[in-house]
């Protein structure tokens, strides 16, 4: 068994979700998705970033989700994940083993919800937030844009303290995905919305064993 000398993680940068709930997605105060499960993606990139002592500033990672019922049921998840096809060997399994949870901390926390991995790939991420509105883009696999909602000073509507989140400590842009399209049937993943949920933030994920 290869043992991994775990020095934690310190990184940041831009959050970018959407899911098929209309907007506000209920999963983030622990209700039940809208209908009945939840198709979303989470889509991370590292601005800058550090993990296990390697440098993954400026590359990303997707996550593609199925949650059949509520999103707090441990073991419940089944994923696709994408990393960025940038990354050296050393910087995947660094993202690797900390998205996985063998690094421990606020990620490892979050593994638990998930069940199962049907696959792995590496892919052209473009990862774009200006101005405000968010694009993503995985290969020829998933697609959105999105941008926030805004107060009527013009200012961020935002999620604070919300009982489930993706980025733990973080406050969330509330969001609305003009696009959302996720082509991956041989894994039994492939819808397409538009105008349903979405989020989007500025994190920031620390540990150190």
């Amino acid at each position: 068994m290869t043992t991994i000398t775990n020095t934690g993680y310190d990184f940041q940068g831009q959050l970018l979700e959407a899911c098929s709930c209309d907007v506000l997605c209920p999963c983030w105060i622990g209700e039940n998705p809208d209908s009945g499960a939840c198709y979303a993606f989470n889509a991370y990139n590292f601005d800058p970033g550090e993990i296990n002592g390697v440098d993954v500033t400026g590359l990303s990672y997707v996550r593609v989700v199925i949650i059949p019922g509520n999103v707090l049921a441990a073991k419940t998840w089944k994923i696709v994940q994408y990393v960025d096809e940038r990354a050296t060997p050393e910087q995947e399994r660094a993202i690797l083993d900390a998205f996985e949870g063998r690094l421990g901390g606020p990620l490892a926390d979050f593994w638990g919800l998930i069940d199962e991995v049907l696959a792995t790939h590496r892919a052209p991420i473009d990862h774009e937030t200006v101005n405000g509105k968010g694009r993503l883009r995985v290969g020829d696999a998933v697609y959105a844009e999105m941008e926030p909602y805004r107060g009527p000073d013009g200012s961020v509507t935002t999620l604070h303290n919300s009982l489930f989140s993706t980025i733990a400590g973080a406050p969330a842009y509330v969001s609305k995905a003009q696009t959302h399209t996720v082509a991956l049937p041989q894994y039994g993943m492939e819808w397409s919305y538009t105008d349903r949920n979405a989020i989007q933030s500025d994190y920031r994920f620390t540990y150190r064993p």
